[in-house]
């Protein structure tokens, strides 16, 4: 019998994976089981973390771009667990968002979940695997200084939500939320837990919700905030 939350034989595809949260979540993912591609635009980065994680390898994706998308999810024969991690943030209110910022965030937040699932989808559909893509509370919730990241996430959520409404019993999609930024001694401060999330809270939870016991799991946004968004 295996171990509870175990990933054997499963391929998972981790978009920013080579560093922050998306690293965590390869050393999670691989530590379960499972086999890791690890998409970054930054291929050295990728490479490095591969030679040190085994049953892992280093793939250059611009997550922007479709066309890098499509050589990099070619070389991929089968999918079952495909994470979204890749973004950026953005200080600033509405009138100190400039057009050509907005739209990179946007870009780099939204456009990237957008392509890189759709390039991803015959794969996960054959394998009936499971989507994680990592939002923010943001998403749900105002965040001072922060119109272009708190707007990318909720459209995130929003994506995640449909998808799941549009393929119902073919795959599962989650999304989770954490209440990490790099910034602030604010958001510490409103942390009832007392401290921000680590990339390591985080990357526990992708290995739950991509495992077989968490397959009523479905179109879900799940908040790891240490309480931030219940206080």
């Amino acid at each position: 019998m295996s171990e509870p939350f175990y990933l054997e034989n499963k391929i998972a595809l981790v978009t920013g994976g080579a560093s922050g949260i998306g690293a965590a979540t390869t050393r999670e993912l691989s530590r379960a089981g499972a086999q890791v591609i690890i998409a970054d635009i930054d291929h050295p980065a990728a490479e490095s973390l591969s030679s040190e994680i085994p049953g892992t390898r280093a793939v250059k994706m611009d997550v922007t771009d479709a066309e890098s998308i499509n050589l990099a999810i070619a070389g991929v024969p089968k999918l079952d667990i495909l994470v979204n991690n890749a973004g950026i943030g953005l200080v600033g209110d509405i009138s100190h968002t400039a057009e050509e910022d907005f739209e990179r965030v946007m870009r780099v937040n939204v456009n990237s979940v957008f392509l890189v699932t759709k390039a991803a989808l015959p794969l996960l559909l054959a394998s009936r695997g499971s989507i994680v893509n990592i939002g923010s509370v943001a998403g749900s919730v105002g965040v001072r200084q922060r119109f272009a990241y708190c707007a990318s996430k909720g459209a995130v959520q929003a994506m995640t939500r449909q998808i799941a409404v549009d393929y119902p019993k073919e795959l599962r999609i989650n999304c989770i939320a954490p209440g990490k930024e790099k910034v602030r001694a604010e958001l510490i401060a409103r942390q009832p837990i007392g401290r921000l999330g680590t990339p390591e809270d985080i990357a526990s939870l992708v290995r739950y919700l991509c495992s077989k016991e968490a397959e009523f799991i479905n179109g879900a946004v799940i908040p790891i905030d240490g309480g931030w968004t219940a206080a």
